[in-house]
């Protein structure tokens, strides 16, 4: 015998998606001077989350940032297919980002260099990044 249930609870909301704005910095002056929003903030977080190491400091948090410290002295393979993993679980904090495609890996003596494309809420932005081991 099942039990009956009464379903009370009525789905009177909505999903809202917040704005994504935020100040923009501009790294050649080294100054926060005006707002971003949409794509360019998007950019801007994505930039931030590959330059910043996980759990390396007290005012990010530790959902912020890669973990790219520790492939430094590993075999080139082993950096090669480890470096997409981590930038994919990197980026994917990012509610505003849906989905990392189109790895292409290049190595070179003590480098990998990494480009991919990332789907977000707001279209696709193209990705570099250079890892060193």
């Amino acid at each position: 015998m099942l039990p009956q249930v009464n379903d009370d609870l009525i789905n009177d909301f909505e999903e809202v998606i917040e704005p994504s704005k935020t100040f923009y910095i501009d790294f050649e002056r080294g100054r926060m001077v005006s707002f971003v929003d949409g794509q360019e903030a998007v950019k801007q977080a994505i930039f931030l989350m590959l330059n910043i190491e996980r759990y390396d400091h007290l005012i990010f948090s530790w959902n912020t940032g890669g973990e790219f410290k520790d492939l430094i002295g590993k075999p080139t393979a082993y950096v090669a297919s480890e470096v997409q993993r981590r930038i994919t679980e990197c980026l994917l904090q990012d509610d505003r980002i849906t989905d990392i495609t189109d790895f292409e890996v290049t190595t070179s003596k003590n480098k990998v260099h990494v480009t991919c494309t990332a789907h977000t809420i707001f279209g696709e932005v193209q990705l570099e990044r250079e890892v060193e081991y």
